[in-house]
């Protein structure tokens, strides 16, 4: 049965090559490097003739592809003869075509024979004279932080929101991130300069970009350099190589303000031992409030189109969430890895034909399957509903509520037939209304219902025009606002206020504002 030997060179020079790896190789073994470029290799002339896959580097599309074809090259050889793979370092240390090799191997049935060699993480935490099991050393080749190839989409109607939305190309994020900034790391193979800076850009969606990072070049060899630069500098280095290692202290919890573990540990030091008093105070009731200011704050920031807004009140609204599972926690009942868990499990849950393999024809279906699975979820807690109309947060606003309550009952069909019904429905609540009005406008009770019978109708509309209710009137308020306060400045600007102006002058004030607003918005459009 052939044999497959991986095997260690070390991280050079040729003195750390261990006493068995130069045993195996004064055999002549049939022998393959995964590179040349090696002090090691540069040493030792009888690795000169060795086969190397060098070529590769310069051929191959990316990196991945490129491990992928060695681990195949290596395997099926294997399969027949005797052969000997070295690599830089250990084979198990940080060396990708290894963990490409070992499954492909076993798969064929292949023995395989691991011949140690001292990895590269001694001589460079020599040269930082650190301990690696001190702080939790995370190890990380560079190339793990290249930004993932973008799925593709199986048809036009398949691409991403922002491609859909003509907003730009589509990117994928980097997740799950590879890195715990608040533990130690180090980067391993910052081949060249457009390597280093396809790992800086991720580590500036994770870290500040003057952080402290430490170069160390060629560790272990009597050129070794050790260099610290910002982050945002890491690619300006002109030297770069295959032996090259970068170093990247523990971010302070406070000072991970880029990650979510940030903000629940400032949230956590808020509510703990000689946290804020203030913030101690509350209860889930009292901060009850506070979520729905924030929440509205949220709506405000969208309604005005404004990113840089939007994002800061996400952040607010995000405390929120993290206080009441601050709350929780201390409480004993749930933290917030329970909130995500049952986030994440939903909406997998829910999306079959994006996590399984369900397939939909439409949005339609999609809400139609939706629907569903929340009935067999609700079904499975012993939640089963007894109205169709069960469901409806009883916090909602009163015309959200209304829209929702309609829509849910055009779902067994409890609706109008078209839109001419709902046009005449107004007319009659409308006409009621003016009726009681008009005939006793002291019955406050029934003509509060009758108004309450129009709004419900409106909101009726709003569902059968497809527009929500509750952002057309905010949109309304926001607008009168606008322009009230504009006659107001209009007012001062001629010697007066609002208050000293008849109601004739205030009506050509109001429409002097909607006539500014009309222009600006017809030359923001040109």
């Amino acid at each position: 049965m052939p044999t497959l030997t991986l095997l260690g060179l070390g991280p050079g020079p040729a003195e750390l090559l261990t006493e068995q790896a130069r045993a195996h190789l004064a055999t002549n073994p049939v022998l393959w490097l995964r590179t040349r470029i090696h002090p090691t290799v540069a040493a030792l002339p009888t690795l000169a003739t060795a086969r190397s896959f060098d070529a590769l580097y310069e051929s191959a599309s990316d990196f991945a592809t490129m491990y992928a074809m060695i681990a195949h090259e290596v395997v099926t050889y294997s399969a027949d003869a005797d052969l000997t793979y070295a690599v830089p370092g250990h084979p198990l240390v940080a060396e990708a075509t290894t963990r490409a090799i070992l499954p492909l191997a076993r798969e064929r049935g292949i023995t395989v024979r691991l011949i140690a060699g001292l990895s590269f993480v001694e001589p460079v935490c020599n040269a930082l004279q650190l301990d690696p099991f001190g702080q939790g050393l995370q190890l990380l080749d560079a190339l793990d932080l290249m930004p993932p190839p973008a799925e593709q989409p199986t048809n036009a109607a398949a691409r991403a929101w922002c491609e859909l939305q003509h907003v730009g190309p589509y990117q994928p994020p980097l997740l799950p991130f590879p890195l715990v900034p608040t533990q130690p790391a180090l980067l391993i193979q910052l081949y060249n300069r457009r390597v280093a800076s396809e790992a800086k850009l991720s580590l500036l969606a994770r870290y500040p970009a003057d952080h402290p990072v430490s170069l160390v070049l060629h560790a272990g060899l009597p050129e070794e350099q050790l260099r610290v630069v910002p982050l945002h500098e890491i690619d300006h280095q002109t030297d770069l190589d295959h032996l090259t290692a970068a170093y990247l202290p523990a971010l302070a919890p406070h000072a991970a303000v880029r990650e979510i573990e940030g903000v629940q540990w400032v949230t956590a030091r808020l509510l703990g031992p000689n946290g804020c008093p203030w913030d101690r105070q509350q209860t889930p009731t009292s901060l009850r409030q506070f979520l729905l200011e924030e929440t509205y704050e949220v709506l405000e920031a969208l309604d005005e189109g404004d990113p840089h807004s939007l994002s800061e009140e996400l952040g607010d609204l995000l405390l929120q969430i993290l206080m009441h599972s601050e709350l929780a926690r201390q409480s004993g009942t749930f933290d917030f890895s329970d909130v995500t868990t049952h986030i994440t499990e939903k909406l997998i849950r829910r999306h079959p034909h994006v996590f399984g393999d369900l397939a939909v024809s439409d949005s339609a279906e999609v809400l139609r399957n939706w629907d569903a699975i929340k009935q067999q979820e609700h079904a499975a807690q012993g939640k089963q509903r007894k109205s169709i109309l069960d469901g409806v947060p009883k916090g909602l606003p009163a015309l959200a509520t209304a829209q929702q309550l309609t829509h849910k009952a055009a779902k067994v069909d409890f609706d109008w037939p078209d839109l001419a019904g709902i046009w005449d429905k107004i007319e009659e609540e409308l006409g009621e209304l003016r009726a009681v009005n008009a005939n006793d406008p002291a019955q406050r009770d029934q003509l509060q219902e009758e108004f309450g019978d129009v709004l419900f109708s409106l909101a009726n509309l709003a569902r059968w025009l497809d527009l929500d209710g509750e952002t057309a009137l905010r949109e309304a308020n926001a607008k009168f606002r606008r322009r009230f306060v504009r006659i107001e400045e209009l007012a001062g600007q001629e010697d007066g206020d609002l208050t000293s102006l008849d109601l004739q002058a205030k009506d050509r004030l109001w429409e002097q504002a909607k006539y500014e607003e009309r222009q600006h918005k017809t030359g923001s459009e040109k």
